[in-house]
């Protein structure tokens, strides 16, 4: 097949993906909402789907465009759903946490949607770009976002979880508040370990790249900060062992700044990553 057919597949692919996690979303809501166990079961199912159809399509990408589709806006973009997908079917088989599906696949969606407005041309890469820390830097960062997207959406839960409603099915699909707050380290210590690979695996390639392995780029100064923001809150949870409310708040600032660093810098902030 030649590469414009790649690309036609890839982006039916993106299209039945976007449409099954709003689906599942819809289904994960009725859950909830409805109390039922079928809404929920289909809706881990279709999750699964999308999550297939999303991998199938960045496959077919990389193959229509002869290259690792983590290049622009787009791709990381769409990526960066993938990941927080990955993390969350990753979590979801762990612990058994189904109502979580609630609060992870809006945000999936929301991302996805992004990427779906942004251009999905194919171009050549820039000198910087083309580079084996490609792979590893931004493959990183897509493991280290979908954890924090996961630990974003448990620590929502934990803020919610003296407003739901105190029945047995909600007992039964929704941890206590001191297993809310288990999961949640254990997503942004998994964030934090490929955050640092990402920030090191950067300063090496940019050394390579640019001469330098620190240039104060925006980008690179919002990922130090996201990194301090789980730094501290990793420091304050082992030697302190801060739990509970503000730590659950803690981590949902610190996703917020890794929605920043992706969109706002990119957006506001010109640098040399401004094509990333």
């Amino acid at each position: 097949m030649s590469s414009e057919q790649f690309l036609n597949i890839e982006n039916t692919l993106f299209t039945a993906a976007m449409v099954i996690y709003l689906a599942a979303m819809v289904l994960y809501f009725a859950f909830l909402v409805l109390k039922k166990q079928a809404p929920g079961k289909i809706a881990d199912g279709l999750t699964l789907v999308a999550f297939i159809c999303h991998t199938v399509a960045l496959v077919t990408r990389g193959i229509g465009a002869g290259r690792l589709p983590m290049t622009n806006q787009y791709e990381f973009a769409t990526s960066f759903a993938w990941g927080i997908c990955l993390c969350y079917l990753i979590f979801l088989w762990r612990y058994k946490f189904r109502a979580l599906g609630a609060f992870v696949t809006p945000v999936i969606f929301l991302i996805i949607g992004y990427a779906a407005m942004q251009s999905r041309d194919v171009r050549e890469l820039m000198p910087a770009l083309r580079s084996n820390w490609l792979g590893i830097h931004v493959a990183s960062a897509i493991i280290s976002y979908g954890a924090f997207g996961v630990a974003f959406a448990v620590s929502l839960v934990f803020l919610l979880h003296t407003r739901m409603e105190n029945g047995s099915f909600m007992k039964e699909h929704i941890p206590d508040r001191e297993k809310l707050d288990m999961i949640s380290y254990r997503a942004i210590s998994l964030g934090f370990m490929f955050l640092t690979f990402v920030m090191i695996s950067g300063a090496i390639w940019a050394e390579r790249a640019w001469g330098s392995y620190w240039s104060w780029d925006p980008k690179e100064t919002w990922s130090l900060i996201t990194w301090i923001i789980y730094a501290i809150y990793l420091h304050l949870r082992i030697s302190k062992g801060w739990k509970g409310k503000s730590a659950a708040i803690f981590a949902v600032v610190g996703f917020i700044c890794v929605i920043f660093t992706y969109i706002g810098v990119n957006t506001l902030l010109p640098g040399v990553h401004s094509y990333a």
